[in-house]
């Protein structure tokens, strides 16, 4: 076979797993926008069932508890049924949940059909990281686990478009009537879509090989392996093999080493919820708030909302473009330091607010200042961490525990998003400059424990993960 004639079959079995994984990162896009659709119809919601911010803040926090429980299981679902099974699933609870939340009869079944969507978040998010990683090439593993943050990121950023344009189209409101419907039922009832394409294309994409040799699908493994592979395919279902210690099934005692887990299971765990300890969500589902408590206009603290997505997607590009050239590690220690330089600007600027009951205003140059570094800081979060942390739980766990060690990852990851969401408000009341001072600590954590205990996984393949 020529050079050329190789190299075109490399970048064909690059195209084929390009599109795979853009498919499976479509449960990412459903991640993004199911965890922030809410946002445009909270006060409606809070309206139309005569329900105080108290209830109202549960209900939309609930989804963050089911998105742990849905994370926390998919491994043993995907281990027993298969990657792509288990995606088919998620979008099948995506479709009933927005259709459930459209049309709620009291706030307590919202809450429920909440719940749902949240289970289906929490299994995205565990499967997308996990099947792009048990396709993808180790040279290319890095840019291709980074489609699941940016579809993330691309689900908030249009999630926000279709709640504006739906108030719009109805004055404005997300309380008024829109055809048959509320605008905030419709506002919840758009994600079925997406969440159907997802259905349609977790059915369509071909099942992880590492997951067939390990069901003693063999054959069907070795033609996957044909299409994303340019390497022999009978050299890697042995290199799979031994990773996976021969024919043993993926157990949760496995996880089991010093001090109840596996070191590499703990540093999984630390990685997840310090990237949720920095307050990156605080940005995202209390944006618009935040900005109007500082006196800014609700019209411009919606742009200014839109204005922080794409700044998200811009930082998740660069990240993109390095993740697989400098490595995950550098990428990680430049963001916590950046992060924490701009969390701390961020303090210091809201600590020249003048609070006068609920609410707080900056001097316009010092709103300047805070607009600046929470944007800087979303962008060194978007550039490293937002990317990193899920590329990184796709692919640090050897093969035989990856897909319980990601769960439980994945599971931490969103325990600490609820944490921090439930927190804010009463952070925010207590005292908005420390609030971010908090959060540039922990910034700073994480820098030292990257240092300290991440070890590089650029360019290794999967199977050469060790514990």
């Amino acid at each position: 076979m020529s050079v050329d004639q190789t190299r075109g079959r490399s970048t064909d079995h690059l195209a084929h797993v390009v599109m795979i994984a853009g498919a499976a990162a479509l449960g990412g896009f459903l991640f993004g926008y199911d965890t922030s659709v809410i946002n445009g119809a909270v006060q409606a919601i809070q309206d139309n069932f005569a329900v105080g911010a108290a209830l109202t803040g549960v209900t939309v926090a609930a989804a963050l508890l089911g998105s742990a429980v849905g994370a926390a299981i998919a491994g043993g679902i995907a281990d027993r049924l298969g990657r792509t099974r288990v995606m088919q699933v998620a979008a099948a609870l995506f479709i009933i949940s927005a259709i459930g939340s459209a049309l709620p009869f009291t706030i307590w079944d919202l809450a429920m059909w909440r719940i749902v969507g949240g289970v289906a978040v929490g299994i995205a998010s565990m499967i997308g990281p996990a099947y792009i990683a048990e396709v993808a090439p180790a040279e290319y593993r890095g840019r291709l686990g980074s489609l699941q943050q940016l579809a993330i990121v691309l689900g908030i950023a249009v999630s926000q478009l279709v709640n504006y344009a739906l108030a719009s189209a109805a004055g404005g409101s997300a309380s008024a009537q829109l055809g048959p419907l509320d605008t905030w039922q419709w506002m919840l009832a758009v994600e079925a879509v997406p969440a159907l394409i997802y259905l349609i294309l977790a059915t369509i994409i071909p099942e992880s090989p590492r997951y067939l040799v390990s069901a003693g699908k063999t054959e069907l493994a070795r033609k996957v392996l044909r299409r994303i592979e340019s390497a022999d395919a009978d050299e890697k279902i042995k290199e799979i093999r031994d990773a996976l210690g021969g024919e043993q099934k993926p157990r949760l005692s496995d996880l089991r080493g010093r001090f109840g887990l596996l070191p590499i299971v703990w540093v999984g765990m630390a990685i997840a919820a310090l990237q949720q300890f920095v307050g990156i969500n605080v940005i995202f589902y209390y944006s618009s708030s935040l900005w109007q408590s500082v006196g800014v206009e609700e019209s411009n603290s919606l742009l200014l909302s839109l204005f922080t997505s794409i700044v998200n997607i811009v930082g998740t590009i660069v990240a993109i473009m390095l993740v697989d050239k400098i490595g995950r590690k550098p990428l990680l220690v430049m963001g916590s330091t950046g992060m924490t330089i701009a969390l701390a600007i961020t303090g210091w600027a809201f600590s020249y607010a003048e609070v006068s009951g609920d609410q707080a205003n900056l001097p316009f140059a010092w709103g300047v200042v805070a607009l600046l570094s929470a944007s800087t800081f979303v962008f060194c979060f978007a550039a490293s961490w937002g990317v990193v942390m899920w590329v990184l739980l796709g692919e640090m766990f050897p093969p035989r525990i990856r897909a319980a060690a990601l769960a439980i990852g994945t599971a931490t990851n969103w325990v600490a998003n609820w944490l921090v969401t439930v927190t804010f408000p009463s952070m925010n009341a207590w005292n908005l400059p420390a609030t971010y001072f908090i959060y540039a600590a922990f910034a700073l954590i994480s820098l030292f424990f990257v240092v300290r205990y991440l070890k590089e996984t650029k360019g290794r393949s999967l199977e050469e993960m060790g514990s």
